[in-house]
């Protein structure tokens, strides 16, 4: 791969940083939406749109830009360095990747025009209570009832879920996995407290719920294209993550420039120096090994693919909840205050825990692929 972002990619996050600069700062828009359980405004929500970070992913004959998984890598970094709360990355993510790996031509043509312009916002639904790898073991199941399919069963930690006008949701079949839409009308979502007020997540409850399947009627096993699009919304998640770890350096590393003590910056005392140090190695490790894997998901073979996103979370999901915190420590007591930004960093990037599993559990995958 390039490890060079091309003009065009730059461009865009430049597009996307000026944005979220004049139209949604963390003071006061985003502070203004904390625990907002639809994380944006219409004016905010339709901006991004136009600017094409909703329809990024969506090809460009239904309506999108039709750029890779780099490219919404970019996009999703800025998000991240502006803790935006909006369901960016439920949406134009996780639902998109669903139903452009698994949909059918008429699937596509119902769906990815809306999600594309941002009048459709949908989420995807995989988690259940337990380990965070079960997704291909789900207990949440789907029967046929004539041209319907019935889901029966409990989905956690739903990203934009309170919002969603279609939830895709991952369910088990006689035949193996699939994926079935679910309209809002249909859905049970109750919002789900967490310590990250940034985002809305949803815990939904599945009763003999109406649903169509992604891909058409046919009950077949969908395990292969379900796994590409689960390594796709934890690199995105990792993409964010991203972002928000390197925003912590930043301001750590200015707050110890113009912090005094004993008549000196706070910079210029080695421990705080070496610590700022350490955050840095962590982000550009952390980069290097997240871009790849996002290269991966659109060009490699499908168990590099896996393999490259398991290694990202890895690191990611622990080295940048560490960074986050290692920058609170740099500013001492007022970084564990409710008036400064830190916490939303940190808090942000203990979920990407949470979404996509610790170091540990990351492992666990790694060696289950080595030793088959």
């Amino acid at each position: 791969m390039d490890f060079e972002l091309s003009g065009e990619q730059e461009q865009l996050r430049a597009s996307i940083r000026r944005f979220l600069a004049d139209r949604a700062p963390v003071r006061p828009y985003v502070r203004s939406l904390l625990g907002d359980q639809r994380g944006t405004t219409d004016e905010v929500w339709q901006g991004l749109a136009r600017l094409g970070v909703t329809g990024l992913l969506v090809p460009a004959e239904h309506g999108g830009a039709g750029e890779d998984l780099v490219t919404m890598g970019v996009a999703l970094e800025e998000l991240g360095r502006a803790v935006h709360p909006g369901p960016v990355l439920a949406s134009a993510v996780g639902a998109v990747r669903a139903v452009t790996a698994a949909g059918s031509p008429a699937d596509r043509d119902r769906w990815l025009p809306g999600l594309a312009s941002g009048e459709v916002v949908g989420a995807l639904a995989a988690a259940e209570p337990g380990p965070r790898f079960r997704w291909r073991g789900p207990a949440t199941t789907a029967v046929r009832d004539g041209h319907q399919w019935r889901l029966t069963g409990t989905k956690t930690w739903v990203l934009g879920g309170p919002a969603a006008d279609v939830v895709f949701v991952l369910a088990a079949t006689t035949a193996g996995l699939g994926l079935f839409a679910v309209e809002r009308a249909d859905l049970r979502a109750e919002p789900t407290p967490s310590v990250d007020l940034t985002r809305s997540f949803a815990t939904i409850t599945l009763d003999a719920t109406p649903a169509s399947r992604v891909g058409g009627d046919d009950d077949r096993d969908d395990t292969a294209a379900i796994g590409a699009v689960i390594d796709a919304v934890g690199l995105a998640l990792a993409a964010d993550g991203l972002g928000a770890a390197e925003r912590a350096l930043e301001l750590a590393v200015e707050y110890a420039t113009h912090r005094h003590q004993f008549g000196v910056p706070i910079g210029s005392f080695q421990a705080v120096q070496h610590l700022c140090a350490d955050m840095l190695r962590q982000v550009e490790v952390g980069r290097a090994g997240v871009y790849y894997a996002l290269w991966a998901c659109d060009h490699a073979e499908p168990a590099e693919r896996h393999r490259a996103a398991t290694m990202a979370g890895a690191f990611s999901s622990d080295a940048f909840a560490w960074v986050a915190a290692s920058a609170i420590q740099v500013f001492g007591g007022i970084g564990f205050t409710w008036d400064h930004d830190a916490h939303l960093y940190y808090k942000r990037l203990l979920t990407l825990q949470t979404l996509w599993g610790t170091a540990e559990e990351h492992l666990d995958e790694l060696a289950s692929i080595v030793i088959g």
